[in-house]
């Protein structure tokens, strides 16, 4: 999840629900699934919060502005978004922002940028990341009550062709459209 919380977008949707689901089978902890997802989205919170709070507007722009900053979807656009955000909610917006999907990768930006208390700033993205880590574990632990491993396996298992090609298809969609979005800038 540390990875969730820096520039590059990698969706914690895609990891606690199936981590829990896990939980349920009795495979793994559901409270540790939890804790080790909150721990990483903080960390990862922190980095862009150093970044942001030590190095200041012009690097995190230059970065938003490179070539990883595209490759990663980021544009000084959404960077702006985010501080437009933080400055009309707050301190708070810390923890909200984690609640959000396009906000939660970037919130700590703007809150490194306005040189938000560090202390507090860990407080409310903790609060935030376990509250939405939280949801995710509960919808995956509570999704093995209704759907048996068993089953799930054999649907993911009958339809896997069709699970690939729409990886596939969105893979093509994110590389064509980063494609587009640098010969149309250049």
């Amino acid at each position: 999840m540390m990875i969730e919380s820096s520039f590059i977008p990698f969706p914690s949707e895609v990891v606690v629900p199936p981590a829990a689901y896990k939980a349920a089978a009795g495979e793994l902890n559901v409270f540790l699934v939890v804790l080790a997802a909150t721990v990483g989205a903080t960390v990862g919170a922190i980095i862009n919060y150093g970044l942001a709070y030590f190095l200041g507007r012009p690097f995190i722009y230059y970065i938003v502005n490179s070539r990883f900053g595209r490759m990663c979807l980021l544009s000084q656009d959404k960077v702006e978004v985010a501080e437009r955000y933080f400055e009309e909610h707050g301190a708070l917006s810390t923890m909200v922002g984690r609640l959000m999907p396009a906000v939660r990768q970037l919130i700590s930006i703007p809150a490194g940028l306005f040189k938000m208390n560090f202390f507090m700033f860990l407080l409310y993205t903790a609060i935030g990341a376990g509250l939405w880590n939280t949801v995710l574990a509960a919808i995956g632990y509570y999704l093995h009550s209704f759907i048996p491993q068993e089953e799930l396996l054999e649907t993911v298992r009958e339809y896997s062709h069709v699970i690939s090609m729409v990886f596939f298809l969105l893979g093509a969609a994110v590389i064509g459209y980063v494609v587009y979005k640098t010969k149309k800038k250049n």
